[in-house]
């Protein structure tokens, strides 16, 4: 099996974070418009996370955001398990503490990056579309 070029790795990447990043009620949106459960978000992270050493190795991404990466992995991690199922609610999305620092950190990746999460952006898309700020109406 062939592996996919550098830029798609990142792509995947930066649109798992954007949905990561976004509020709860646009996450939510998302959730709806693709007709898939919340674990969703954290799966298309993790799924992207694991490409991230290598998009490093390849200069696609900074060694530095490695660290906000990782920890995004142990809080969604820890909010895994069954005795954490109220936490993979839609309504957790606005009240979990976990959510909220995921978010934050999500975030943190994407500022240096130039990447806000455009709402509009949702349609004809999979996962939803990174947009740089520069590309952004004013």
């Amino acid at each position: 099996m062939e592996s996919p070029d550098p830029s798609f790795r990142r792509r995947l990447l930066m649109e798992a974070l954007t949905v990561l990043a976004a509020d709860a009620q646009t996450q939510v949106t998302w959730l709806v418009r693709h007709a898939v459960m919340t674990d969703e978000i954290a799966l298309d992270f993790d799924h992207s996370f694991r490409m991230a050493e290598t998009l490093v190795a390849e200069g696609q991404l900074a060694r530095k955001v490695m660290a906000d990466l990782q920890e995004i992995d142990v809080i969604l991690s820890g909010m895994s398990g069954g005795e954490n199922a109220d936490r993979w609610t839609r309504d957790a999305l606005f009240t979990d503490e976990g959510w909220a620092l995921a978010r934050r950190l999500a975030r943190r990746v994407l500022e240096p990056l130039r990447v806000r999460w455009r709402i509009d952006s949702l349609r004809g898309s999979s996962h939803g579309t990174s947009v740089p700020l520069s590309a952004r109406a004013s």
